[in-house]
C-alpha cells in the first residue's frame, strides 16, 4: 500500500516517524513552506520536512497543495491513500479523489465536537473533561467526513497543553498503525458523524490569551493550562504584558480578581471573580520563565500587585 502523508507540525512528524519505523511504505510527503520561528525569526524546516529528509522520502513544500505542481508530485508517486495529520490548509476535490483508497485525517477530538483548527486548546479552554482522536475519511466540508475510527480518553483536571497533546500523540501514533492495518485489508466501516452535535474550535487569536481574572477560578485555571507551555496565556502587570504557567490548585474561598495576596515557594495565590488559582511560573517580556518564588526574591513582583483587565494586547 502505498501512502502520503501530508502534514507540518511536531503532532504530524511523530506520527510520520512511527509509520516509517514500523515498515509502512510511505511514497511521499507534503508539508508547508519553511518559515521564520523564534525570537530570532529564523527560517527552520518543518518538523515533517525534518522526518522525511532524515529517511529519504521525496517531499514538497507547496504554497497550495491544489496547484499544479503539487498535484503531478501526487500522481508521479502514485498514492493508494493519502494520511492528513495537522497540515493547516485545505485539501480541494482534485487532490481528495485522486488516491484510490481516499484520504484520511487524523483529528485529536472526538468528531463531530471541535471541528477546526484549535481542538485540543479548545477542550482545555472549555475545561472538557474527555477527548480523544477520531480518523475519518475527509470530505470537502472541514472535519466533517465519516469516521473510520475513533478513541476516548479522559482529561486530568490540571492536565495543560502540553501534556494532553503528548497523549494524544501517542494515541495518535497507535490508532494510526490499528487504521492503516484495517484498511489494507479492507475492514474498515465508515459511520457519519452527527452533524447536527458538531461544534468548533476556531483558530487561535491573540486575544484569546488574555486572562480575565475577573471570571471564576475554575475559568482561569482552564485559560492558562489550555496554553501552557506555548504560546503562553497573557496577563498584564503595570506595564508588562506577562505569560503565566503551571496551575496547580483553585481555592473556592473570595478574594480580590487579580491580585496577587501571597507568594512562596510553590507559586502565588492570585484572585478571580469567584475564589483563588494557585499559579507556579511567570514570565516577564525579554526574561526567562521564572517561578514566582523568583520573582518575587528578583524584586520584580511582591504580594499585593494585581493583574489588571485590559481588552488590548
Amino acid at each position: 500500500m502505498r501512502i502520503v502523508f501530508v502534514g507540518t507540525p511536531e503532532f504530524a512528524a511523530e506520527i510520520l516517524e512511527h509509520l516509517i519505523k514500523n515498515g509502512f511504505n510511505v511514497v511521499g510527503v507534503v508539508t508547508q513552506p519553511d518559515k521564520p520561528r523564534g525570537r530570532g525569526r529564523k527560517v527552520e524546516p518543518t518538523p515533517v520536512k525534518v522526518v522525511a529528509e532524515k529517511h529519504g522520502v521525496p517531499f514538497i513544500q507547496p504554497e497550495s497543495i491544489n496547484k499544479k505542481e503539487a498535484l503531478e508530485f501526487l500522481r508521479s508517486v502514485g498514492p493508494d491513500v493519502i494520511i492528513v495529520a495537522s497540515y493547516g490548509k485545505i485539501l480541494g476535490e482534485k487532490v481528495l479523489s485522486l488516491p484510490s483508497l481516499g484520504c484520511y485525517n487524523i483529528h485529536p477530538s472526538l468528531l463531530p465536537k471541535y471541528r477546526g483548527a484549535s481542538p485540543i486548546q479548545r477542550v482545555l479552554e472549555n475545561g472538557e473533561e474527555r477527548t480523544g482522536v477520531t480518523i475519518y475519511k475527509m470530505v470537502k466540508e472541514l472535519d466533517a467526513g465519516p469516521i473510520a475510527l475513533q478513541r476516548e480518553i479522559s482529561i486530568d483536571p490540571f492536565e495543560t497543553f502540553d501534556q494532553l497533546e503528548k497523549r494524544l500523540i501517542e494515541l495518535s501514533k497507535e490508532m494510526s498503525i490499528e487504521f492503516l492495518e484495517k484498511l489494507k485489508v479492507g475492514d474498515i466501516e465508515l459511520k457519519e458523524q452527527d452533524h447536527s452535535r458538531a461544534t468548533y474550535a476556531p483558530m487561535i487569536k491573540k486575544e484569546d490569551l488574555i486572562v480575565d481574572f475577573s471570571k471564576d477560578a475554575e475559568s482561569v485555571k482552564n485559560k492558562i493550562r489550555a496554553y501552557d507551555s506555548k504560546p503562553g496565556a497573557r496577563a498584564f502587570l503595570g506595564n508588562d504584558e506577562v505569560k503565566l504557567f503551571g496551575v496547580t490548585a483553585i481555592d473556592s474561598s473570595g478574594d480580590e480578581p487579580g491580585l496577587i495576596n501571597y507568594i512562596n515557594k510553590e507559586g502565588a495565590w492570585i484572585g478571580t471573580g469567584r475564589g483563588k488559582v494557585k499559579v507556579g511560573c511567570i514570565q516577564f517580556p525579554g526574561k526567562r520563565k521564572m517561578t514566582f518564588w523568583e520573582a518575587k526574591n528578583g524584586r520584580l513582583i511582591i504580594e499585593g500587585m494585581r493583574f489588571e483587565r485590559r481588552h488590548e494586547i
